[in-house]
C-alpha cells in the first residue's frame, strides 16, 4: 500500500509531559485522513513534527518514502502545504499580494498560477480588498490557497472549520473535496467538529493521550456504526442459534451481549428466546455516529 506519511513509535516529550507516546499512524495516498482527538491529545504536536517545526524525541516517520532525519527530508517537505492552527496571512495586503509573497518565499520563477489559485478558492473577485476586512471563511480559504502555492501533493489542515459560520464550513468542505477529487491532493485534517469531519474523511485516526487508539476507513466506521438492536441475554448460544435460523446479520460482543443488524420485531424475538429458556436482560436500539464512536473508544467529552 502506498503511504504518503507514516509514523513508527513516534514520541515527543516536553519536560515531564509526554505529548506523543509511541504513535504509529498511516496516511494513504489520495486519502482524506481525519485526525480525531480531544484538545491536548497530541494532534497539533504531530502536525508540527510532520512540518519540521519541531523534532521528535524518539521514533521515526516517513514522508513520501523519505525517512525522518534524512538529508532528502527538506525536498520531501516541499511536496506538502499546511495551515497550522490559524492561517499566516499579511492583513494589510490583498489576497493576490499574499500569494505573491508566498511565491517569492518558495522561490517560484513567476507569478503564473496565482489567478487560477484565487479562482479555485473562490477569491478571484476580492480585488484591492485588504485581508483584514475578510470574513473568517475567506481568510481560511486564502490560507489554503497560500498552502497550495508550489502545487503540493499533500495538504495538512489543523482545525480548518474552527470558528466558521455554517456557510463558511460548507465552502471549506466543498473546496477540500474538489482538491481531493480533481487534483488528487491527499489531506490530513485535524478537527474536533466530528459531524463535519464525517462528511469528508475517507480514513480516520483516533488519538488519545498521544497514542493511536484506532485507525479505520470510512467503510469500516460505517460498519461499526450501523443501526442495530443491542441485546443482553442469559444464553448467547441460544440467541446465536435462533438468529442463524432467522437468517439475520449479528455480531457477538461477549458471553451475554450481541448486536443484531436487521429489522426485527422485539416482541417476536423475546417470545422466541423465551421458548428456548433464554431470558432477555436488556434491549436497546443503537444508532451511533462518529462522535458516539469516538466517545465509546476514549470516553469523556468529544471536544
Amino acid at each position: 500500500m502506498d503511504f504518503v506519511f507514516q509514523t513508527e513509535g513516534l514520541t515527543k516529550r516536553y519536560g515531564n509531559f509526554l505529548a506523543l507516546d509511541g504513535l504509529s499512524m498511516h496516511v494513504q495516498g489520495g486519502a482524506i485522513y481525519g485526525f480525531v482527538g480531544r484538545n491536548g491529545a497530541g494532534k497539533t504536536t504531530l502536525i508540527r513534527l510532520l512540518c519540521g517545526l519541531q523534532e521528535p524525541s524518539s521514533g521515526s516517520f516517513t514522508l513520501f518514502g523519505v525517512q525522518s532525519g534524512s538529508r532528502d527530508m527538506a525536498d520531501a517537505r516541499r511536496r506538502i502545504g499546511a495551515v497550522v492552527e490559524t492561517p499566516a496571512l499579511y492583513m494589510d495586503m490583498t489576497a493576490e499580494e499574499n500569494l505573491r509573497q508566498q511565491y517569492l518565499i518558495l522561490g517560484l520563477p513567476s507569478y503564473e498560477g496565482i489567478r487560477e489559485l484565487l479562482q479555485l478558492v473562490g477569491l478571484s473577485d476580492t480585488g484591492r480588498k485588504k485581508v483584514r476586512h475578510f470574513s473568517l471563511g475567506m481568510k481560511q480559504r486564502l490560507g489554503i490557497a497560500v498552502a497550495l502555492a508550489g502545487d503540493p501533493d499533500f495538504l495538512v489542515l489543523d482545525e480548518p472549520a474552527n470558528g466558521l459560520d455554517p456557510q463558511g464550513i460548507v465552502e471549506i468542505r466543498e473546496l477540500i473535496l474538489k482538491l481531493n477529487r480533481e487534483r488528487q491532493v491527499t489531506f490530513l485534517i485535524s478537527s474536533h467538529i466530528l459531524d463535519e469531519l464525517s462528511r469528508l474523511a475517507t480514513h480516520y485516526g483516533i488519538i488519545d493521550h498521544g497514542r493511536m487508539v484506532r485507525e479505520l476507513s470510512a467503510g469500516e466506521l460505517e460498519a461499526e456504526c450501523r443501526k442495530c438492536l443491542h441485546l443482553e441475554v442469559t444464553s448467547i448460544s441460544v440467541l446465536s442459534r435462533l438468529l442463524d435460523g432467522m437468517g439475520l446479520d449479528y455480531k457477538i460482543l461477549s458471553d451475554t451481549e450481541a448486536d443484531v443488524y436487521a429489522r426485527v420485531s422485539p416482541t417476536d424475538l423475546v417470545l422466541a428466546l423465551s421458548a428456548e429458556n433464554c431470558q432477555v436482560l436488556s434491549m436497546q436500539e443503537k444508532d451511533q455516529n462518529l462522535e458516539g464512536y469516538f466517545l465509546s473508544l476514549v470516553g469523556g467529552d468529544a471536544s
